[in-house]
C-alpha cells in the first residue's frame, strides 16, 4: 500500500486527523504542514513514536514540495471559532488563508482528492472551486456529515436503538440554517413518526420526539463543545477519516457532503450539502431526495444564507 495523505494544519483538528489516519492504517505516508513548523514537527514526532503499534507508516512534518503524489490532501488551516462566534463570521480571514494554501498545494498535488474541513466549510469549498483548476468531483467539503452524525447519535439515544439503524440526514449549510428533512427519516426502514407504534414485545417509550429540540441540539452541539473544552476535533476527525476510507475503498457510499450546485432544487453556484455518492473517483453524483415543498424551501433558504456571505467576500 503506497497511499499518501497530506494534512495542512497541525492544530487540534489536523493533528487528530493525522493520529487517526496512522492508527487506522489509512496511508503508508502522512505529511503534516503548518505555518508553525515547530508545532507540525512536534505533532508528527509524537505520533511517529507510537507507530510501532500500528501498520507501518511514515509520518513527518514537511513543506509543500513534499506533498507531491499525494492521494488525498486534507485542509484544516484557518482561525478557530471562538465562543459565541458563528462559522460564517470567520469567512473573509479564512478565505484569504484558503487562497494562499490553494495556490501552493495544487502546484505539487494536482491529481489529489481535496477534503476541505476549515470553516466556514461551504464558503471555503466554493472558494477552492473558484481559485483552482481541480475538477469539482475531487473537491469534497465535509459539510453536514458531522451534523448528520450528531443527529443520528441523538436519535439513537432517544429511541434506544443502534446508530446503524438510524437513517436520517442534515442538509444545507454546515451552520445555523441547516435542517432535517423529517419526512424521509427512518428507523430500521420505518418512518420515524410511526416507529414507536410498530414496536411489539418490548417496552415502548413514553416520551414523544421533539423534532425542533433535536434539530436545535444538532445545530448547537459544536458551540457547546467549544464553550466547554475550547475546540471540537474528535468527531470531525472521525468524519474525515471515514471520507478517506470511502475514497480508498471505492465504497459508493451516500454521504452528506458539500459540493458545487448546478441547479439542484433550483440552487446554483453555491456549495451546500446534499446526499452525495462518494467513491474512488471522488463525488460521483448526487441523490435527489423527494423533499416536501416546505423542505425544499428550507434548502433554498439555506443556500440564500451562503450566497449572502459569498457575495460579501473577496477572492
Amino acid at each position: 500500500m503506497n497511499r499518501k495523505i497530506t494534512i495542512i494544519g497541525a492544530g487540534s483538528v489536523g493533528s487528530t486527523i493525522a493520529f487517526m489516519c496512522a492508527v487506522k492504517g489509512l496511508a503508508a505516508e502522512i505529511v503534516m504542514i503548518d505555518i508553525n513548523e515547530k508545532k507540525a514537527l512536534g505533532e508528527a514526532m509524537d505520533i511517529r513514536q507510537g507507530t510501532i503499534f500500528t501498520d507501518p507508516v511514515k509520518i513527518y512534518a514537511g513543506q509543500y514540495p513534499d506533498t507531491a503524489n499525494s492521494d488525498i490532501v486534507i485542509i484544516t488551516s484557518g482561525l478557530g471559532r471562538k465562543p459565541g462566534q458563528t462559522r460564517l463570521e470567520l469567512a473573509q480571514t479564512n478565505v484569504n488563508i484558503m487562497k494562499s494554501i490553494a495556490s501552493e498545494i495544487t502546484k505539487y498535488a494536482p491529481e489529489a482528492m481535496y477534503i476541505i474541513v476549515s470553516n466556514p466549510v461551504d464558503v471555503l469549498t466554493w472558494v477552492f472551486n473558484k481559485v483552482t483548476d481541480i475538477p469539482e468531483r475531487r473537491i469534497i467539503g465535509t459539510g453536514t456529515l458531522l451534523d448528520t452524525s450528531r443527529l443520528c447519535s441523538r436519535l439513537a439515544d432517544y429511541l434506544d436503538v443502534s446508530q446503524k439503524n438510524v437513517q436520517a440526514y442534515v442538509l444545507g449549510e454546515h451552520g445555523d440554517s441547516s435542517f432535517v428533512p423529517w419526512s424521509l427519516a427512518r428507523i430500521a426502514g420505518v418512518p420515524i413518526a410511526d416507529y414507536q407504534n410498530r414496536l411489539v414485545g418490548c417496552d415502548k417509550l413514553t416520551m414523544s420526539l421533539d423534532y425542533e429540540n433535536i434539530e436545535q441540539y444538532m445545530r448547537t452541539s459544536g458551540g457547546k463543545i467549544i464553550a466547554r473544552k475550547g475546540a471540537t476535533f474528535y468527531a470531525i476527525a472521525m468524519s474525515v477519516c471515514h471520507i478517506c476510507e470511502c475514497v480508498f475503498s471505492d465504497a459508493n457510499e451516500v454521504a452528506t457532503l458539500s459540493s458545487m450546485t448546478h441547479g439542484e432544487y433550483g440552487i446554483k453556484d453555491v456549495c451546500i450539502s446534499l446526499p452525495t455518492i462518494l467513491n474512488g473517483k471522488g463525488m460521483s453524483g448526487k441523490l435527489m431526495l423527494p423533499l416536501t415543498d416546505a423542505e425544499s424551501a428550507k434548502l433554498r433558504a439555506s443556500a440564500d444564507v451562503l450566497r449572502g456571505i459569498i457575495d460579501q467576500i473577496e477572492i
